[in-house]
Parts: structure tokens; C-alpha cells; sequence
């Protein structure tokens, strides 16, 4: 079955696919996972406000972020928002956001519907006595949560915000519809050009595999560590 195979492909494209393609693929993640907490985080803020319009607000951001296939955003934000952002400031053509840009804004603005949700459970788990002796402390609202909440709420949240990056991760290979060269759209391209996809497809699936997997278990590890200091 595997005598027609030709791996060889995979050596000579080696660091195309790793410094080209997964480096890209890491830093789309890294960044998308770092904008999307601290938006995640400010909108789960808003959720829990007392303040009768921002809940609302932020539910329906969330709502409506977690009822789109992924895709479709990004298609929208890179064919769309260039012509919106003509319209808003009235521009001659429309503006030019680049593929890596929308990538990463679409990311950020999509994952954050789901570390918003994660970050709200954060916050909900701390007893609600923690914020009633800042408060007797002298402590404001946004004091209390810089300080005393929300780095409670990050240490227990932590494992789920780590297994949800990973699933960020997957979905990155998702800008390869948009000719970006993360890891996939690199295997696509040298799948294309030597006629090896099947070799190139499954070393990509491979590859994927392992660095989930292997990211997962270091979730799992990290989660008894939490247990233990709860």
C-alpha cells in the first residue's frame, strides 16, 4: 500500500513547512490567544456588569460570534471591512487591511466570544466574599478585579483557556482559504507543486496530532497541579 509513497518530498521541503509555515502558524495562535483573553476578558467584565445596557451589549456580541462557522468570518472580515472602512472615513478606494491582519483581527474577535465564556465561569467561581472585603478594604470595583478576582479567576481558568488555544491553533489552518502560507497552506502548495498529496496531507495531519496531543497532555498535567494547590 505504501510502496508508491515518496516521503522524500517531506525532507527536501522541511524548513519551508517548519520556518515558513508552522512559525507562522504559532504566531497567528500566540497573538489571537493573547488579544482574544483580553478582549474575552472585558467582555466577560461586561457580562457580569451591573450597568442595565453592557450584559446585553456583550450577549449579543457573543451570541452572535458563537452562531457563525468560522470561515464565513473570515471571508467577511477580508472581503468586507475594506469597503466598510472606505465608506466610514469616506476614502477614494477601498482600504487595504492585508491577509495577515485579517486573519489575526478575525481570530482575536472570534475566539474572544469563547474565552469571555470561560472567563466569566472564572470569575462566577470565586465566592462572592472575596469581593465584599475588597470592597470593605476601600477597594473599587476595578480594583478588586485587577487585584484580587481576576488573578484567582486566570489560576482556575487557566487549564480551559490553555485547552481552548489549542483548538485556536486548529482553526488557524483555516487561513490557508485565504492563500496564506500558515503549516497547511505550505503542505498545500508543495502537495500541489510535486503532485505528493496524499504524503503531504497526512504528514500534515500528523504533525497536527502531535502538537495537540502532545499540548493536551501538558493541559492535563497543568490541571492536577491547579487541583493540588486548590
Amino acid at each position: 500500500m505504501f510502496s508508491n509513497f515518496d516521503f522524500s518530498v517531506i525532507l527536501n521541503s522541511w524548513r519551508y513547512l517548519f520556518f515558513d509555515g508552522m512559525a507562522f502558524t504559532l504566531t497567528l495562535t500566540a497573538l489571537a490567544a493573547v488579544g482574544g483573553v483580553i478582549l474575552g476578558t472585558l467582555i466577560a467584565m461586561m457580562r457580569l456588569s451591573g450597568l442595565p445596557v453592557l450584559p446585553q451589549i456583550a450577549k449579543v456580541y457573543v451570541n452572535f460570534m458563537r452562531s457563525l462557522p468560522l470561515v464565513l468570518v473570515i471571508f467577511w472580515f477580508y472581503f468586507l471591512v475594506p469597503y466598510i472602512g472606505q465608506w466610514m472615513i469616506g476614502a477614494e478606494r477601498p482600504i487595504q487591511v492585508g491577509a495577515f491582519s485579517s486573519s489575526l483581527i478575525t481570530f482575536t474577535l472570534f475566539e474572544a466570544a469563547y474565552f469571555s465564556e470561560i472567563m466569566r465561569a472564572g470569575i462566577q467561581s470565586i465566592p462572592k466574599g472575596q469581593g465584599a472585603a475588597a470592597s470593605a478594604l476601600g477597594l473599587t470595583y476595578w480594583q478588586s478585579m485587577g487585584s484580587v478576582i481576576l488573578p484567582q479567576a486566570f489560576r482556575n481558568m487557566l487549564p480551559v483557556l490553555l485547552t481552548q488555544t489549542i483548538v485556536l491553533f486548529q482553526d488557524t489552518s483555516l487561513v490557508y482559504v485565504l492563500s496564506i502560507t500558515d503549516f497547511l497552506g505550505a503542505a498545500s502548495k508543495i502537495a500541489q507543486r510535486d503532485g505528493r498529496l496524499v504524503e503531504m496531507y497526512l504528514f500534515a495531519a500528523v504533525v497536527y496530532f502531535a502538537v495537540c496531543f502532545i499540548a493536551s497532555l501538558l493541559v492535563r498535567r497543568l490541571q492536577r497541579r491547579v487541583a493540588i494547590i486548590r
